[in-house]
C-alpha cells in the first residue's frame, strides 16, 4: 500500500510540475499584453479573471492580484479569479478525475463571473470592504524569454547549471517511467498521451530557456516552493484517505451529515494555502463526498493565490474571503436542496 501510494503521489507531483512549468513559461511569454484592454471593460475583466483562475496553479491568481493592486481590474474581478481558481489542486484533480474536473472548472468559471458582477454592484471603491490601492505595474526586461534561442542552446547545454541538469534528468526519468508503465494509466489513452506530450514539451522548455528564467521562475518558484508542498500534501492525503475510507467507513456519516461536512470544507477553504483542500479532493475521488461539497470547497479555497494580496491589503484579503465563503455556502446549500450529484 505504501509503495503504490508513493508511486501515485510521485505521478501526481510530476504531472503538477510539468503543467506548472508550461504555464509559467506561457505566462512570461504573454506578460503585460492585456493591460490597456482590461481597463476599458468590466466584462473583459471578469472573463479574463475567470479564465486565469480556471488555469491550473496560482499564476492566474497572482496575475490578477497584481492587476488589482495597481487599479487595473476591479474588486469584483478579484473575487472572480479567487472563485474560479483551485490552485495547485487543479493539477491533482486533472490527474485523478479529469472529466469531473473540467465540469468543476466550467461551473467555477460561470459562478466566478456572476459573483464578480454582483460584488461590483454591491460594493463600491472606497467602501468599508474595499480599500483603494494603486501604483504603476512594472515588467522587467529580463523576464523576456525567447521561444527558441538557437544561438544560446548549444552553449547552455554544454555548460549546463546544476538546476538545468537535475530538471532534465528528472523529466527524462519521468518520460521513461511513463513509457514503460511505471507511472500513469497502463493503457495508452488520452490521459497518458497528454502526460507524454506535456512532459516532452517541458523537456524542451527546460533545455532551451535562458538561465534567468530557469533559475528564477522554474527552480526558485516551482521546484523549491510548490513541488515539495504538493508531494507531501498529496502523499499525506492519500495515506489518510486510505485509512479513513477502508477502516472508519466515513461514507455513511458524510451522507447523513452533508451540512456539517460542507461547513467544515468551506472553513478549511479559508486557509490561504495549497494542500488542505486536497483532503476533500481525495475524498471525492474515493466517492466519499458528493460533488456539491467539493464545489463549495473549491469556491472558497484559492490555493495560495491570496498570499500576495495579504501582503498588500489585509482588508481586501478579508473581504474576498468573506464574499467567497458566503458564495460557497449558498452554492453548496443549493446543490443539497436540489439534490444534484448527491
Amino acid at each position: 500500500m505504501i509503495i503504490e501510494t508513493l508511486k501515485h503521489a510521485l505521478m501526481i507531483t510530476s504531472f503538477v510540475f510539468v503543467m506548472m512549468l508550461i504555464i509559467e513559461y506561457l505566462n512570461i511569454q504573454t506578460k503585460g499584453s492585456w493591460q490597456n484592454v482590461l481597463q476599458e471593460s468590466r466584462w473583459i475583466q471578469y472573463m479574463l479573471s475567470a479564465f486565469l483562475g480556471a488555469t491550473p496553479g496560482c499564476l492566474g491568481a497572482f496575475t490578477v492580484v497584481a492587476l488589482y493592486t495597481h487599479n487595473i481590474v476591479s474588486f469584483g474581478a478579484l473575487v472572480t479569479v479567487m472563485i474560479a481558481t483551485s490552485g495547485d489542486e487543479a493539477y491533482v484533480m486533472l490527474s485523478m478525475f479529469p472529466g469531473k474536473t473540467f465540469l468543476l472548472i466550467l461551473i467555477l468559471f460561470l459562478i466566478g463571473i456572476a459573483a464578480g458582477f454582483v460584488t461590483d454592484i454591491l460594493f463600491k471603491p472606497g467602501s468599508l470592504m474595499i480599500k483603494k490601492l494603486g501604483r504603476e505595474l512594472e515588467f522587467h526586461d529580463e523576464d523576456k524569454c525567447v521561444w527558441f534561442p538557437r544561438a544560446e542552446i548549444v552553449h547552455q547545454l554544454k555548460n549546463f547549471t546544476l538546476q538545468r541538469g537535475l530538471l532534465i534528468i528528472v523529466l527524462i526519468l519521468f518520460i521513461t517511467g511513463l513509457s514503460f508503465n511505471q507511472f500513469g494509466p497502463l493503457e495508452w489513452n488520452w490521459i497518458k498521451i497528454t502526460f507524454l506530450i506535456g512532459s516532452l514539451l517541458a523537456l524542451f522548455i527546460v533545455s532551451t530557456v535562458p538561465e534567468h528564467f530557469l533559475e528564477k521562475h522554474l527552480w526558485e518558484h516551482i521546484v523549491k516552493v510548490h513541488i515539495p508542498r504538493v508531494f507531501l500534501w498529496t502523499f499525506g492525503a492519500l495515506i489518510l484517505m486510505y485509512f479513513l475510507i477502508n477502516y472508519l467507513h466515513l461514507e455513511a456519516w458524510i451522507t447523513a451529515n452533508y451540512i456539517t461536512v460542507m461547513l467544515i470544507a468551506c472553513l478549511v477553504g479559508l486557509i490561504p494555502e495549497s494542500g488542505p483542500h486536497m483532503i476533500f479532493v481525495t475524498l471525492f475521488a474515493q466517492g466519499a463526498i458528493p460533488f456539491g461539497i467539493l464545489l463549495a470547497s473549491s469556491i472558497v479555497q484559492d490555493g495560495h493565490g491570496m498570499l500576495p494580496l495579504l501582503a498588500e491589503s489585509k482588508r481586501a484579503f478579508i473581504s474576498v474571503k468573506i464574499v467567497n465563503f458566503a458564495v460557497g455556502l449558498i452554492v453548496g446549500l443549493i446543490f443539497y436542496l436540489v439534490g444534484i450529484w448527491q
